[in-house]
Order: C-alpha cells, then sequence, then structure tokens
C-alpha cells in the first residue's frame, strides 16, 4: 500500500496553502495498492516535532477512520467519507500545519485494517490506534515538512 500527494512528495516541502494559517485545505492524497480483506482505513496527520512547551509528545492535526476501501483519492477539501476524529485542538476537521518556531515533519499515516472501528465521532488517534491493534493488514506513510518563515510553492 502506498500514499502519495500530487502536491508534494515525499519528504518535500508542503505547499503553504495548506497550512492553517493560510487556506487550511488538506491536500490531496492518493492511495494506491490497497491490500486485499482491507474492510476500512484509518488516516491520521500528525507532528511529532512539536515544542515541549505544547504539553503533547505529538500534535494531532487530523483523524478519519472508517473510510471505505472504495476510496483512493482524497481530494483536496475533502467532504470526508468515513469518521471524523479529533485532533489535539479538539478539532473534528483538518487542522493544518502551523509550526510555532522552526521547520517541522508532518505525517500523513494510512493504516488498512480487517474491520470496522466501534468507536464514535471525536474519537482520538490514541483511541483509534488502540482499537486498531491486531487488525492492521498494511500501514503507509507520506511525510512533508512545513515552517511559517521558509519559502514554499
Amino acid at each position: 500500500m502506498n500514499i502519495i500527494s500530487s502536491a508534494f512528495q515525499n519528504g518535500e516541502l508542503i505547499p503553504k496553502k495548506y497550512g492553517r494559517d493560510f487556506e487550511n485545505a488538506n491536500p490531496p492524497l492518493h492511495i494506491e495498492n490497497i491490500p486485499e480483506g482491507t474492510v476500512s482505513l484509518v488516516l491520521t496527520m500528525d507532528d511529532p516535532d512539536v515544542p515541549e512547551a505544547a504539553g503533547v509528545p505529538v500534535w494531532d492535526h487530523w483523524v478519519v477512520f472508517n473510510i471505505p476501501p472504495s476510496i483512493t483519492s482524497i481530494p483536496e477539501r475533502w467532504i470526508v467519507e468515513g469518521v471524523r476524529g479529533k485532533g489535539t485542538r479538539g478539532e473534528l476537521e483538518y487542522g493544518g500545519p502551523r509550526p510555532p518556531d522552526k521547520e517541522h515533519r508532518y505525517f500523513f499515516t494510512l493504516y488498512a485494517i480487517d474491520t470496522l472501528l466501534d468507536l464514535p465521532e471525536g474519537s482520538t488517534k490514541a483511541e483509534c490506534l488502540d482499537a486498531i491493534s491486531g487488525h492492521v493488514l498494511e500501514k503507509a506513510e507520506l511525510m512533508g515538512r512545513f515552517a511559517a518563515f521558509f519559502p514554499h510553492s
């Protein structure tokens, strides 16, 4: 399984329009080679470079679960097909990058799982990851970088 974006390559800069202080739109994502037996997908976006002062080890920007495995393209400004989880800010929607100090890395992680999660809307990433334990068929990751003070396209 693979997750890619037409907006940026793995390890490259995420265009500024996807940042929280700009258009705050999710970048387009494309999913390839979903494994046989997949019942649903889980998508998360997080920032492990969050400053210690934030009080959390990782900042969760986006959590979506119970995405149908027929979804192979997630367009910009996606109207979620699945269940929206809650990010660190408590929001159910995509929350774009907004690093307060320096360039940060943002990981879009996709899990193909063999079940639907029996979790309510607003569940956290930690709750989703706990629920998928033992059900992950494959995992894919896309990393982009973002800094408010660096040039972006």
